[in-house]
């Protein structure tokens, strides 16, 4: 599995843990919604920026993002 796709499956592991719809994380991240579907697809390779901005979103811990990729 390619790293875009691994990121994309924690973070959708979060947001389901979270119980967030992708429309809720992405207003909590200050996201549009597509582009927080195209990160979970994989489609996005995400700035260090936008790792923070998920971060408040999810109400995790930067390093939480990339755990066990």
């Amino acid at each position: 599995m390619s790293l875009l796709r691994a990121f994309g499956h924690r973070i959708r592991y979060l947001r389901g843990k979270r119980n967030l719809s992708q429309e809720a994380l992405a207003l909590k991240s200050n996201l549009d919604r597509t582009y927080v579907s195209d990160i979970e697809k994989g489609k996005r390779n995400v700035s260090l920026l936008v790792l923070e901005k998920l971060a408040i979103g999810l109400e995790v811990e930067i390093n939480e993002l990339v755990e066990d990729l």
